[in-house]
């Protein structure tokens, strides 16, 4: 297969032109060879990088882990184990957000549920209970 132009491999990968500017400034896409007109032509193998790095985002991985994964996979001393660690982080980050997200929503249900979304706004609970947690916290 023959080198691609920036749109070939935007499309072939499912992503757009930025995106691709955006990776390449990250680090995340080696620089192209350009021709003598200064377009750019990416090998092949870059849709399956771009695949990658569209699939790790999908998972949770940021654009920093998204880097350092695929350093490790260059790394001859990295080990599956290395990997594997890096994927059971991510899972704890995950579950940790959802523990953030469980209290915010039980918070919040707590909140409307004293509201009967009537009367005067200032007499609102919600607001009320907003007001008493600044202060609380401030």
């Amino acid at each position: 297969m023959n080198n691609l132009s920036i749109g070939q491999l935007a499309s072939a990968a499912g992503v757009t032109v930025e995106t691709l500017r955006f990776y390449e400034k990250q680090g995340l896409l080696s620089k192209p060879q350009r021709t003598d007109s200064g377009y750019r032509q990416y090998p092949p193998d870059s849709i399956k990088r771009v695949r990658f790095i569209q699939h790790a985002k999908q998972v949770g991985f940021t654009l920093n882990d998204i880097g350092e994964l695929l350093a490790l996979r260059q790394d001859q001393n990295t080990a599956c184990a290395d990997i594997k660690s890096r994927a059971i982080r991510k899972i704890e980050e995950v579950d940790q957000k959802i523990r953030e997200l469980e209290r915010i929503r039980d918070a919040l249900q707590r909140m409307a549920q004293k509201c009967s979304g009537a009367g005067a706004l200032s007499d609102c609970p919600i607001l009320e209970e907003l007001d008493d947690q600044e202060e609380n916290n401030g």
